[in-house]
């Protein structure tokens, strides 16, 4: 695991340029960024055409294969980014177990509850950011042990409560804030604490309190990993604080940025309102001398549909401005233009996404065996159930 971590250290390190930018506003230079050190690779990327765009978001293997002559390393570096599954054969469920779990989100919690039993230690559970408590429910009543479920939010954790009531659940609900000084109160040395999807800090603070109270097993699928209390990145493990790279909250989310894989509604609407951005923020430069990005609310995707001025007109009005009379279609079309190209850099970017989130998942494993666990890294599920799959997994030894 020391030695993964410290190849892709290595290779992030070295290739920098390649990921660490925001395309959306690197789109905003005509020029792509390593036309001078890297023309030929340029000169590809200009070369596609908005299809063949749209094709290698859909297809990394596609894109990989045609982007490798300009990365000599990249197919030994994707190599050991591929992790074993887990050897899941699926579970019955009690009746009503899965009561109010939408499907897609049921097959993950299941995946998880599964992989979460086969690596058992400990008399009783803790369900950390248990939302209702619907992997604690599917615990709960495979291993008849004790369910203590922490949630911040109050209505959850009552929604949560009667529902594991009402089906005779030995689950019992906390509210608190997983930050404050009082969460250590629902932590004891018998527990094997899971925790599906938490975000960022969450799940740091997860690993360092169930260090410190001597956890046996944690079970743990990481996300949203930007969502932290800090502006950078706070490293756990010896080799994390020793490597250069130091990751803000906006590189936090380039393994988040997935690639669009939504029906062609979710792409026209994408493609429509990323457009829209665009063409106002050029719109605003050169009519109004805006030097910055000036931040958007969220827009109603129902709202693109009255049109690119409509949507100048209502973004003008939340931001207190005043627009100017100006040519509307031609700022729209230039935003269209900058939308081909923001794509284009998210090409190269894509190459580095599973390695960065390996790296952030990796220096927590490397903390938990720092302090005597014995951990593993696998995939609990496919990626088209969830690309948050990655599930570390540590037993006290």
């Amino acid at each position: 695991m020391q030695t993964l971590f410290e190849s892709i250290d290595t290779y992030l390190v070295d290739h920098q340029p390649f990921w660490r930018f925001e395309p959306f506003f690197a789109s905003q230079q005509k020029a792509l960024p390593w036309v001078s050190t890297h023309p030929s690779l340029c000169l590809w990327l200009e070369s596609l055409t908005e299809d063949q765009i749209e094709h290698y978001k859909q297809d990394f293997s596609a894109l990989v294969s045609v982007i490798t002559p300009f990365f000599p390393q990249l197919n030994a570096f994707l190599a050991q980014l591929e992790l074993v599954r887990s050897p899941l054969s699926g579970l019955k469920l009690q009746r009503g177990i899965d009561a109010g779990v939408p499907g897609r989100k049921l097959e993950q919690i299941v995946a998880m509850g599964e992989a979460s039993l086969l690596q058992h230690t400990g008399s009783e559970w803790l369900e950390w950011c248990s939302g209702k408590g619907f992997l604690g429910r599917i615990l709960a009543s495979q291993s008849q042990q004790k369910v203590t479920s922490f949630e911040y939010q109050q209505a959850l954790c009552e929604a949560g409560q009667t529902e594991a009531d009402k089906q005779g659940l030995t689950m019992h609900f906390i509210q608190g804030d997983a930050f404050n000084l009082d969460a250590n109160k629902v932590f004891n040395s018998n527990q094997h604490a899971v925790a599906l999807h938490a975000c960022g800090d969450l799940h740091v603070s997860l690993i360092e309190k169930a260090v410190g109270h001597q956890l046996p097993t944690l079970t743990i699928s990481p996300c949203c990993y930007h969502l932290i209390n800090s502006a950078n990145y706070r490293p756990l493990s010896h080799l994390a604080k020793e490597s250069t790279l130091q990751l803000s909250q906006a590189e936090l989310r380039i393994p988040l940025q997935e690639l669009v894989t939504g029906g062609e509604r979710v792409k026209r609407h994408r493609q429509q309102e990323m457009s829209y951005r665009l063409g106002l923020d050029i719109l605003l430069r050169e009519e109004l001398g805006q030097q910055q990005y000036l931040p958007i609310p969220s827009v109603k995707k129902s709202q693109l549909a009255d049109g690119f001025e409509a949507f100048c007109y209502w973004a003008a009005e939340k931001k207190s401005i005043t627009l100017p009379s100006c040519d509307f279609a031609y700022y729209m079309q230039l935003g269209l233009q900058r939308f081909w190209q923001m794509e284009r850099l998210s090409l190269v970017q894509q190459l580095f996404k599973r390695g960065l989130e390996l790296w952030l998942v990796l220096d927590k494993a490397l903390y938990l065996q720092q302090h005597g666990y014995q951990v593993s890294v696998t995939e609990f599920c496919s990626r088209e159930m969830t690309p948050r799959n990655i599930l570390l997994q540590a037993r006290k030894m």
